[in-house]
């Protein structure tokens, strides 16, 4: 069974025991978060689709951990004007384990 997802303004097609990183979420570890945005649920040859978002289904999913990604520098030059920038940003996400997708 897959399910397709919409959860920090980014798509997800999960199945059931897939590991993914969203977005940071506001929940600890070892949490159960609900994924009541679920655009679509294919399960073999039974598919439905939403308009946007099917009623009552939903995915639950495990939080194994929240963290940073790697760093990203952001360089702005601006040239003859002696001008220039150098910072540094880490995303923050949440890795999630997905258990259980249900109608």
């Amino acid at each position: 069974m897959q399910a397709i997802i919409v959860t920090g303004g980014k798509q997800y097609n999960v199945k059931e025991g897939d590991v993914i990183y969203v977005e940071k979420l506001g929940a600890e570890a070892d949490e159960t978060v609900i994924f009541d945005q679920v655009l679509a649920v294919v399960d073999g040859a039974d598919s439905r689709f939403g308009t946007p978002a099917l009623e009552g289904a939903k995915v639950e999913a495990k939080v194994l951990k929240n963290g940073k990604g790697k760093k990203i520098r952001v360089f702005k030059y601006r040239p003859k004007k002696d001008s220039k920038s150098l910072k540094g940003h880490r995303q923050p996400y949440t890795k999630v384990q997905i258990e259980k997708i249900a109608l």
